[in-house]
């Protein structure tokens, strides 16, 4: 039963474009199924987390990164009677507009775009459920509910947020002008989004060599772990020390963010979701589990992702993307003419539909692309 501060598809802000109630359905399992179905959903399954696609058969992609956060958010929304389809819904989308090469994808088209209003992955997701899926005859995107939009844009500047406003207004940009928070759904999806991702980037950088378990134990979160799995299961060794103790990490974040959000809840007493959109954040960490996280996520950082290896990719990945921007600017009949003639109302021109076409690529494919059209091989890594 969902708490009268969850969201409630019966009482959905609505579409852009009207379209009667599914017979089966409610709004947000509509959603749901809609993003399960769509292209850029499918192509998550080649694009980079942290490792190249090609580096490695049980590495984490997007896709398998989406489905993490899915299964984490669910979990919460259930012990505080959120929506668990709605949070569904965000999880799955919330990566639909991140570029090829992860990061170092969106650093350099943000890089290439700067003279033509930037680029950034959250506002891409967006634009790519409202805009560049073509599924549908009576509309372009996926049209889906306000709440679901509501959580695929987590971060907005002042600049597109005044942008996305005028073109809707009162909608989903609103909160960054006039201040304010989305649904408990959308932060949720956001903070199992940071669960996720230490968690898995953890287990990729162990199982990539980069990082070795004796380097995370210096880390309190992870080695409290590691010790209480030890005390229990003495005989543990190998790769099962790693995945029990990010297990029992794992769990202890989860049920830290249902005590730490229920006593948000009881002292903020919110009854409807607008009183969620007019209150300070209230799914969150408590104090400890904050600073620990953020102990780890610098961990991370400074061992893993700034990793020479690491680096020498992102390094590859970011002149394959400037290199594919450069070549279809300077010659636009490469472009596939559906986005070399597209419309385009978020400003940019030309630049932006190339911007949304590099975006829309699968690691392979931009490789494929850089060495067709510069006659450059990619250089692969050796890790597998």
């Amino acid at each position: 039963m969902r708490a009268p501060y969850a969201c409630d598809p019966s009482r959905s802000r609505g579409r852009r474009f009207f379209e009667p109630p599914a017979p089966t359905r409610d709004a947000f399992q509509r959603d749901r199924d809609r993003i399960v179905h769509s292209t850029a959903f499918r192509r998550l399954v080649y694009k980079t987390q942290v490792f190249l696609n090609h580096e490695g058969d049980l590495f984490r992609t997007r896709l398998t990164h989406s489905l993490e956060v899915a299964q984490l958010a669910r979990s919460i929304a259930r012990a505080i009677a959120l929506n668990e389809d709605l949070v569904e819904a965000i999880a799955l989308a919330h990566d639909l507009g991140h570029t090829p090469f992860g990061h170092a994808g969106q650093d350099a088209l943000n890089a290439c775009m700067a003279s033509h209003g930037g680029f950034e992955h959250n506002l891409q997701s967006l634009r790519v459920v409202d805009e560049l899926e073509h599924r549908y005859p009576a509309f372009d995107g996926l049209n889906l509910s306000f709440e679901t939009r509501e959580g695929i844009l987590k971060h907005c500047s002042r600049k597109n947020a005044a942008r996305i406003e005028a073109l809707e207004p009162g909608g989903v940009a609103h909160r960054f002008i006039e201040g304010g928070q989305p649904s408990l759904e959308a932060q949720l999806c956001n903070l199992a989004d940071e669960i996720a991702y230490n968690a898995h980037d953890i287990d990729d950088g162990v199982r990539s060599g980069l990082i070795r378990i004796e380097h995370v134990s210096e880390v309190p979160l992870f080695d409290r772990y590691r010790r209480e799995a030890m005390d229990e299961h003495p005989e543990l060794k190998g790769r099962r020390v790693l995945y029990e103790t990010i297990r029992r990490m794992l769990s202890a974040q989860v049920y830290d963010v249902i005590d730490t959000t229920r006593d948000a809840l009881d002292t903020a007493r919110p009854t409807h979701p607008d009183d969620v959109r007019r209150s300070r954040p209230l799914v969150a960490f408590g104090k400890t589990m904050r600073e620990q996280s953020a102990e780890l996520k610098k961990f991370l950082f400074d061992h893993l992702y700034r990793h020479p290896q690491v680096v020498q990719s992102t390094r590859q990945a970011q002149d394959v993307v400037q290199t594919l921007f450069e070549t279809y600017c300077r010659k636009p009949h490469e472009l596939p003419e559906s986005h070399a003639s597209s419309s385009d109302e978020s400003g940019g021109g030309f630049p932006r539909a190339v911007a949304d076409y590099i975006a829309g690529m699968t690691d392979r494919f931009a490789i494929k692309e850089f060495e067709r059209l510069s006659g450059r091989r990619w250089q692969e890594g050796d890790r597998g």
